[in-house]
């Protein structure tokens, strides 16, 4: 057939006389007018492709009097009789680790989700209230996402919600406090959460701090690993079961290429390595707090993806001028000066977008992904031995410092 085929220069284009349609399960194929037949492979490329069989967000399908089916466009209210499905649709592929990149670094988060709707879906996003967490929570929300904000400022907080409902009115967006600097916020949050009576499809674990000085969190632990790792290793603990009964859902944690300059090994990991006493250095602090939210992701994916819970970790982009370096001005220097040779925070959000809602990483976990498409880490990231080893090492800080903290309390209300 292709050798008579007209020239073309898109070999996706069809031939004269072909038309491209979806079934309402989301299977393409296409019809031959000329000889009123119908076939599931591009006459052209030969490819078979599918689209979502979700319609694009502000989209209906509706039935003429006669039985024609034509689509609405509430948003920018416009009506076609084409499946606006088609213009999303792609290549089928043979097993789910087959990725093919869509995307790239210069993807907005929004261009990511373009013609998808994630109606009765909901994400938490934790640090949602500025930079990348904020893209990634307005990229979800502007799609039909209901949107859980886990902030510290309940009024940074707002000022964004109010942001993304003035732009988008039919954005659904919650707030729930949250500090990660407090094992015990963690805990009310989850509860807080439970109380809400709703499932979580996605769970972003955003947040983090970057160059802080040598400080303490009360619950004892140095706090760019509590902040970065622990803390969210806590509040996935105490989600694991609305997580599972929720399932399909995805968790997506931000880590950074940083990971690649820790020297945690299987030998050296240690309660002093991890939140050490003396011998402080905040990059290097930071760069094992990286390390650590990738080999969690993995474990996380180990232990949960057979209960259809999935786990990936994402790299956001370099020195992506966000409030991370508002902790020292001199990372506030560095930032702003190599700010136009970087990613703009729509930018770095958008592999977390991907990572949170990409149909073809249905069933995927345990990679790690940058500028949208899966990239090797470092060695040190894919070894199973030691993220187990952290894994043990985590729940047992956990356990000593709630522990712990749950005595001074008790202590604290009895002499009171």
């Amino acid at each position: 057939m292709a050798s008579y085929l007209p020239d073309t220069d898109s070999e996706d284009e069809l031939p004269p006389g072909w038309d491209e349609r979806a079934t309402l399960d989301g299977k393409v194929y296409y019809a031959n007018h000329v000889s009123k037949s119908t076939q599931w492979s591009h006459p052209r490329t030969g490819k078979k492709k599918k689209v979502s069989g979700e319609m694009p967000h502000g989209w209906e399908r509706k039935l003429t009097k006669d039985g024609v089916v034509f689509y609405i466009d509430h948003i920018n209210q416009k009506t076609t009789y084409t499946d606006p499905r088609l213009a999303f649709a792609v290549e089928e592929k043979e097993s789910p680790t087959d990725i093919r990149q869509r995307f790239d670094g210069s993807t907005f988060a929004l261009q990511v989700l373009h013609g998808r709707d994630l109606g009765g879906k909901v994400a938490i996003v934790t640090g949602a209230n500025c930079g990348i967490g904020f893209e990634t929570a307005k990229a979800l929300a502007y799609h039909g996402c209901e949107v859980y904000f886990a902030c510290r400022d309940r009024d940074k907080a707002k000022v964004a919600m109010d942001k993304i409902c003035k732009e988008r009115p039919n954005s659904i967006v919650h707030f729930l406090p949250l500090d990660l600097a407090s094992l015990k916020s963690v805990a009310e949050f989850c509860e807080k959460f439970e109380r809400e009576k709703k499932p979580i499809h996605m769970l972003i674990l955003n947040a983090g701090v970057f160059g802080l000085p040598y400080s303490v969190t009360e619950d004892g632990y140095e706090t760019t690993f509590q902040v970065n790792h622990l803390a969210h290793f806590y509040l996935v603990k105490l989600l694991t079961p609305l997580l599972i009964k929720s399932a399909p859902c995805r968790v997506v944690v931000l880590s950074s290429e940083s990971h690649r300059f820790s020297y945690i090994t299987k030998d050296n990991i240690s309660e002093d390595r991890l939140s050490p006493k003396s011998g402080f250095y905040s990059i290097i602090a930071y760069n094992d707090s990286k390390l650590c939210n990738i080999l969690f992701s993995n474990e996380l994916n180990k232990r949960l993806s057979s209960k259809n819970v999935f786990s990936n970790a994402v790299h956001p982009g370099n020195l992506v001028s966000s409030y991370l370096p508002r902790s020292w001005w001199l990372y506030r220097l560095l930032f702003a000066f190599v700010r136009p040779f970087t990613k703009s925070l729509a930018q770095a959000a958008s592999t977390s977008v991907y990572c949170t809602a990409a149909h073809e990483l249905n069933g995927v976990g345990g990679m790690y992904f940058n500028n949208c498409f899966r990239c090797r880490p470092s060695k040190a990231a894919e070894d199973e031995d030691l993220a187990q080893k952290l894994w043990d090492l985590s729940e047992s800080m956990v356990a000593n410092a709630v522990d712990e903290k749950g005595h001074n309390d008790d202590a604290q209300g009895s002499s009171e």
